[in-house]
């Protein structure tokens, strides 16, 4: 008898993230300018938690993965739902999970498909001027000519 084969999720399923999906959104919402290999790491942490469900019992989170998990939240990539259940003897139980914010992916793929315009960056700005003529190192390029000239310099007339 074989074992019935694994259901991999599939785009549109609400299953779970893909690493690159979660590195991005990770990168978007913490740090733009974050390393894509730490937010990656922190990807693959996350995703080794929820394998392919949307959510993870809270139980079996370390503290600190559990912080990890808080500072997901307070970046709007995670958020938590609780259930509660009655034992047999009758008392209640509150079971706590944790699971991707639902718009998640659709703000993932928003973030992949916005056009940025590359910045023309201009590497010696800071030694001939560029941007910033009024510093010092920007002044030693500037010619006589170009100087603006204050015509109440030397008169008392404010």
């Amino acid at each position: 008898m074989c074992a019935p084969p694994h259901r991999l999720p599939r785009r549109g399923d609400d299953m779970t993230m893909t690493l690159a999906e979660l590195t991005k959104a990770i990168q978007q919402h913490i740090d733009l300018e974050m390393d894509a290999e730490v937010a990656q790491g922190m990807a693959e942490h996350a995703l080794g938690f929820f394998g392919f469900y949307n959510r993870i019992i809270d139980n079996a989170l370390e503290p600190t993965d559990r912080n990890l998990f808080y500072m997901f939240q307070d970046y709007d990539l995670l958020t938590t739902e609780s259930e509660e259940t009655t034992l047999w003897d009758g008392r209640e139980w509150r079971i706590h999970y944790w699971k991707f914010k639902p718009d998640l992916r659709e703000r993932v793929e928003a973030y992949m498909q916005r056009n940025l315009e590359p910045e023309d960056i201009d590497p010696y700005a800071d030694i001939y001027g560029g941007s910033n003529a009024l510093s010092p190192v920007g002044t030693i390029w500037t010619r006589e000519s170009e100087k603006v000239v204050n015509p109440n310099a030397f008169t008392s007339d404010w």
